[in-house]
C-alpha cells in the first residue's frame, strides 16, 4: 500500500513540475483529483497500521516498522500536497510568456525528485548508506533554492510588471525545497527503522556513516 502510494506521489510531482515549464490548467486539475485519491490512501494506511497496534501489540523491530509505515505515509501525503501547490503556482504563471523557470529550479527540481526516488528505495531495502546520503544531499538543495531566490528577487527589482508571476515561482521554488525536506525526513525514518536511532535535528556531518 504504501509503495503504491508512493509510486502515484512521484507521478504527480513529475506532472507538477512539468506543469512549471509547460503551464495548464486541465493538467492542474488532474493533479488536485491525483491529491484525493492520496488522501485516500494516507488514511487507508493510517487505518491499517492502528490496527496492527491494537491487536497485535508489536514490540522491537515490528513496533519500529509500523510507526515508520505511518510516519512515511504522512511524509506522502504532504509531498502530495505540494504537487498541488506547485500546480496552482503554474497555472498563476500560465499568462505571462515573458519569465521562464530558472535553469538552477530545473535543477533542484530534478535533485528533489531523485531524493523523493531514493529515500523510498532506501525504504524498500533497509539501505542505511542511501539514507543517509539523501540527508546529506538536503543542503545542496536548500542551496540552489537561495540562490534561485536572489535571481527572482533580482529580477521583481528590475521587472517591476513580473513581480507577479515571479512571486508564483518564488513560491514554487519553495515547495521544491519542502519536497527534499521531506524526503529527507523519510530517510531519517529509515535509519530509525534499522537502527534504531533518532537522527532528527542533527547537524548533516553527523549523520554520515
Amino acid at each position: 500500500m504504501l509503495l503504491t502510494m508512493c509510486a502515484s506521489v512521484e507521478e504527480m510531482i513529475h506532472s507538477a513540475v512539468d506543469a512549471l515549464h509547460k503551464p495548464n490548467y486541465d493538467r492542474a486539475r488532474q493533479i488536485m483529483a491525483a491529491d484525493d485519491e492520496i488522501d485516500r490512501m494516507d488514511v487507508e494506511i493510517e487505518e491499517e497500521c492502528l490496527k496492527l497496534l491494537a491487536l497485535h501489540q508489536p514490540v522491537a523491530i515490528d513496533l519500529r516498522r509500523i510507526t515508520t509505515v505511518l510516519k512515511i505515509g504522512g511524509e506522502l501525503e504532504r509531498v502530495a500536497d505540494l504537487g498541488v501547490s506547485i500546480a496552482e503556482r503554474a497555472c498563476g504563471i500560465v499568462s505571462c510568456a515573458e519569465i521562464a523557470v530558472p535553469e538552477n529550479m530545473k535543477d533542484m527540481s530534478r535533485q528533489a525528485l531523485d531524493m523523493l526516488h531514493r529515500s523510498i528505495d532506501a525504504y524498500v531495502h533497509l539501505d542505511v548508506r542511501t539514507a543517509r546520503e539523501v540527508c546529506d544531499q538536503d543542503e545542496a538543495i536548500d542551496n540552489l533554492n537561495r540562490i534561485i531566490i536572489d535571481e527572482l528577487t533580482r529580477l521583481m527589482q528590475s521587472r517591476p510588471d513580473l513581480v507577479e508571476p515571479a512571486l508564483h515561482m518564488f513560491s514554487a521554488s519553495r515547495q521544491i525545497e519542502r519536497i527534499a525536506d521531506h524526503a529527507t525526513n523519510i530517510a531519517e525514518d529509515v535509519v530509525y527503522l534499522v537502527q534504531g536511532e533518532i537522527i532528527r535535528h542533527r547537524s548533516r556531518t553527523s549523520t554520515i556513516a
